[in-house]
């Protein structure tokens, strides 16, 4: 990493509202460029860019930027898009399966109830999760990021991150063990 890279990473992490202007004007429109080239939408791919600078702006004070300013913000768009790529893939299943199996018939309305409220007690799961491990779950299941860029972003070792998972699986799953059939109908119709 040069000089100047570690400059910006540290005055981003300081709060420096300039280093950060600075890095959007320089690097924005050729990641909005960069993440159209995977998802063939630039409204989508502007959103994707303004997700990482947004995400870059929360978490600065735990930034840990080994590499290039630049080849970090590469690195976190391309992954963005994969994310929103296999997103979209998984809607357009969901989207096709309800088609083919509601066709004219009246919509079901207690799946939509029921997902709610398990949405809600999978939440409360994860607010009484030690607070690392609730950091290292959100991180992977909610943002999607890799157990290295979780390491990376939190300062700890990739083993570290696997433990702590592990024990937020293990919580989870006797704190939601009520409902796991109800989970796991809901999982499967979202995802055929």
């Amino acid at each position: 990493m040069s000089l100047t890279d570690s400059k910006i990473a540290k005055a981003l992490q300081q709060g420096d509202e300039s280093a950060f202007e600075q890095v959007f004007k320089t690097y924005y429109e050729c990641l909005c460029n960069y993440a159209n080239t995977f998802v063939n939408d630039m409204a989508e791919a502007e959103e994707v860019v303004q997700s990482i600078f947004l995400l870059l702006w929360e978490k600065r004070a735990e930034l840990n930027i080994q590499i290039s300013v630049k080849s970090y913000l590469y690195q976190s768009v391309r992954n963005r898009c994969f994310n929103q790529i296999k997103h979209n893939k998984v809607r357009q299943a969901h989207g096709d399966y309800v088609k083919h199996v509601e066709g004219d018939e009246p919509m079901d309305t207690t799946q939509p109830i029921l997902t709610h409220e398990l949405e809600g007690l999978i939440a409360d799961a994860v607010e009484s999760l030690p607070p690392q491990c609730g950091k290292v779950f959100r991180l992977s299941r909610f943002e999607d990021l890799t157990y290295a860029e979780i390491a990376d972003q939190l300062n700890i070792a990739v083993k570290t991150v696997e433990n702590q998972m592990g024990k937020a699986l293990r919580i989870m799953r006797v704190q939601l063990k009520d409902y796991f059939i109800t989970i796991v109908l809901i999982i499967i119709s979202n995802i055929f």
